[in-house]
Parts: C-alpha cells; sequence; structure tokens
C-alpha cells in the first residue's frame, strides 16, 4: 500500500521515514519530497509498505502522531487520476508572453526617432544594425 505522510520537519529524510514505518512492516520504499529548485524538502513524502494490514496500522497508529516535533498527517495515498487539480492551473498550457513588438516610430535608443519603412519581417529595410 502507498501511504502519504504531510506536515513533516524540514529536517526529516527519506531514512527517518523508512525507519519510522519499518517497526509496523516491510517497507519497500520511502521519500520525502524535495523542490528541484530550491533543494529544501517540501515537507511530504510517500512510504510503500508490502502489506496492507501492516500499512493500515500504521496509518491508524501514526495519524496526528507527533514526530520530529511536528504533528505529522498520515493516509493512504490517492492514485495521480483521483487527486483534483491545483488551483492554479489551467487545461492549455498557459500563456506565452513576451516576444518581438514591431515598434512603429519615436523612443527606444535609436537615433532619429521617427519611423522608417519596414518589411514583412518588421526590420528595417535599411541595412546596418541596431
Amino acid at each position: 500500500m502507498n501511504i502519504f505522510v504531510a506536515k513533516l520537519s524540514g529536517d526529516t529524510t527519506s531514512e527517518d521515514l523508512h525507519d519510522l514505518f519499518s517497526s509496523y512492516g516491510e517497507v519497500t520504499s520511502a521519500k520525502v519530497i524535495m523542490d528541484r529548485e530550491t533543494g529544501m524538502s517540501k515537507r511530504f513524502g510517500f512510504v510503500e509498505m508490502s502489506n496492507d494490514d501492516d500499512a493500515q496500522k500504521a496509518i491508524t497508529e501514526l495519524d496526528q502522531a507527533e514526530y520530529d516535533h511536528h504533528v505529522i498527517v498520515v493516509k493512504k495515498a490517492r492514485p495521480k487520476e483521483d487527486r483534483p487539480q491545483g488551483g492554479f492551473r489551467r487545461p492549455g498550457g498557459g500563456g506565452g508572453g513576451g516576444g518581438f513588438r514591431d515598434r512603429q516610430g519615436g523612443g527606444g535608443f535609436r537615433s532619429g526617432g521617427g519611423s522608417r519603412p519596414r518589411n514583412d519581417y518588421g526590420n528595417s529595410n535599411e541595412g546596418g544594425s541596431w
């Protein structure tokens, strides 16, 4: 059975989770989830136990228990497809933003300020570089 464990201390490691749950039965894997950018713990993890009865006993006894100075949440993990989508995710992948914008006329760092004729690619028809 796959078990979800939340509200962990930032110092809790995958090995700590393995040790905690191994007193209830055989642990096949234990992983604290880490933030890819910061390398810091996201303060939750997953434990896989080979025996469902042992896993259920661990869930019952460890849910709302204090571990490493934190009251942890322990429950049966839901399969990925059963989880609701996060609040900020939208179908379609999000917007692009940015990109080249054709600036006709004035301002900028070019001298002269006026507009020059442009070709289909938004570049000046005159030679040279910016």
